[in-house]
């Protein structure tokens, strides 16, 4: 049950297939995680900035779709990396599991925006992944929780849904 959670995980950063994410990447972070903004420059600023609103969007567009009960779909835009870990009804089943127990949206806070590089040989594929989270209320649960999509840069440097999960 942990690989299908680590899966679905890694599914919902590539589920942003279709959405604002499968674009041409912008220039990624450096290795090891997320830039001191003071150390870039104006432009690079600012380019880290719309990359951040552009995947902020996708992960919403992710999200809405899990909303409205349309996983598969999330799935089918995911990058090939996760889909190699997790089958198409395995990851609607956990999906679904997860969703239903927690009940419907009742509100979601601003996302935040991270940056990371895993090397070959960690548990999960090679490669620059962003992720956004946003604290989600559910009617069927009284804390807020983080909602994760994550995407990963594949090879055609194209940013794709990953991994979706919540705790």
């Amino acid at each position: 049950m942990d690989r299908l959670r680590l899966c679905t995980t890694l599914l919902a950063v590539a589920l942003c297939g279709g959405a604002a994410a499968q674009q041409p990447a912008a220039q990624p972070a450096p290795a090891g995680g997320q830039p001191a903004m003071e150390q870039l420059t104006p432009e690079q600023q600012a380019a880290l900035a719309r990359q951040d609103a552009d995947m902020t969007r996708a992960a919403l567009q992710v999200m809405q779709l899990v909303d409205a009960n349309r996983i598969g779909e999330v799935w089918d835009g995911a990058s090939e990396a996760m889909k190699r870990m997790v089958t198409r009804d395995d990851f609607i089943r956990q999906v679904t599991i997860d969703r239903n127990r927690l009940g419907a949206v009742a509100s979601r806070s601003d996302a935040h925006v991270s940056r990371s590089l895993f090397p070959a040989g960690q548990q999960v594929p090679e490669g620059l992944y962003i992720n956004v989270r946003s604290a989600t209320k559910f009617a069927n649960h009284p804390e807020p929780v983080r909602e994760l999509v994550s995407f990963r840069l594949d090879e055609d440097r194209v940013w794709r849904v990953s991994g979706y999960s919540l705790r």
